[in-house]
Formats: C-alpha cells, sequence, structure tokens
C-alpha cells in the first residue's frame, strides 16, 4: 500500500461500519463496487459522499492498488449520481481529501460532492 500518512486500513472506521450495514445510512446510490449516501453534517443544500466497498485508505491507495473494474465503477458512480440528482446544469463541485494535512478525517477513500448554492473559491489564503 502506498504511504498515505493514515496508517494502514481501519475496519471499524464510520465507512466500513455503514458499507457492513451496522449504521443507517441516506443511500443515493448503490452497485456492485460503490455506495453514495448522504452527509451527516451537510456544507451545501447537497453534501453526498461517494465511497468505493473496497478497503482503500486514502486516493493514494485507492489508484495505485483498486482493479480497473473498481476504478471505472467509481468514476462512472460519481457521475451518475450528479446526474440523478440534477446537478450538472447549475454545477457541482467534487472534493477528495487526502491525508491528515489535507483534512481527511475518515480513514476510507471517498468523494465529497457539493452541490445546490455559489461554492465560493476552494481555498484562501
Amino acid at each position: 500500500m502506498p504511504v498515505t500518512g493514515l496508517g494502514p486500513y481501519d475496519d471499524t472506521n464510520i465507512f466500513a461500519r455503514i458499507l457492513r450495514g451496522e449504521i443507517p445510512c441516506r443511500k443515493v446510490y448503490e452497485d456492485a463496487h460503490v455506495l453514495a449516501f448522504h452527509d451527516i453534517a451537510p456544507q451545501a443544500p447537497v453534501h453526498v459522499l461517494v465511497i468505493p466497498k473496497g478497503r482503500y485508505v486514502s486516493w493514494a491507495d485507492f489508484s495505485a492498488t483498486a482493479p480497473d473494474a473498481e476504478l471505472g465503477a467509481f468514476c462512472r458512480a460519481v457521475g451518475h449520481v450528479a446526474r440523478e440528482l440534477g446537478l450538472e446544469s447549475d454545477g457541482y463541485r467534487l472534493l477528495a481529501n487526502m491525508g491528515t494535512q489535507a483534512g481527511q478525517e475518515v480513514p476510507h477513500f471517498h468523494m465529497h460532492l457539493f452541490a445546490g448554492k455559489p461554492l465560493g473559491p476552494m481555498i484562501s489564503a
């Protein structure tokens, strides 16, 4: 596994528990490789998390070790969710934090999908 600054995969993380059905979620989309659900603490009117079902700590881990089928399914799922939620006309933001310095809080790779209002600049100095 690539160096991520997050350590090995932790099977007790909240997304692993959601995937096992131990914690409920408001599901938006699911297939064999991906689960998408509403964030419990939304930062925008639409705030959906898209996660692979595999045990990937970060983007570095996912992009380096996931099979092509999982990589493709993940990319397609993100686009599918945006289309199904009707977000393409007004636009949306995708965000994946990689590592603790970037703000990654859960050690399971995930993509945030934000929409529903003007989102402003990404980073302020």
